[in-house]
């Protein structure tokens, strides 16, 4: 079978809060709880906050069909970090009750493709 035209592919939207519903599955599992989805404000855009425990935790969810150009751990560069980090401290700016809990950031990176794909959870990916 042919591959699907250009035309025919799901939106890379589509794709990402597909993903995004799938991490907060297998993270929800493991215990932690979703206190909000896509947390955007102007420095960034948080894809989830979860408490585990507690402790705040912000996830960032990253995909990678292939691991040809780097894997999906690896595209959480410094300045994408800077800018969890900013998106991070308004988040908790506006909800104070949680400002007091520790915190961490972790990265579900996603590989391969939609028909096997492969989660890795990394807890505490970086840090403040």
């Amino acid at each position: 079978m042919a591959p699907p035209r250009a035309s025919e592919r799901e939106p890379a939207a589509a794709v990402g809060t597909r993903l995004e519903r799938t991490a907060e599955r297998y993270l929800s599992e493991r215990g932690l709880r979703t206190l909000a989805r896509n947390y955007r404000c102007r420095g960034g855009e948080l894809d989830l906050v979860m408490r585990h425990g507690d402790s705040i935790v912000f996830v960032e969810v990253r995909y990678r069909r292939s691991r040809a150009y780097g894997s999906a751990a690896e595209s959480v560069d410094r300045r994408k970090q800077q800018r969890l980090l900013r998106a991070a401290e308004h988040y908790l700016a506006r909800h104070g009750e949680q400002g007091r809990c520790p915190c961490r950031f972790d990265v579900v990176a996603v590989h391969g493709p939609p028909e096997a794909l492969e989660l890795d959870w990394i807890e505490g990916a970086f840090s403040a």
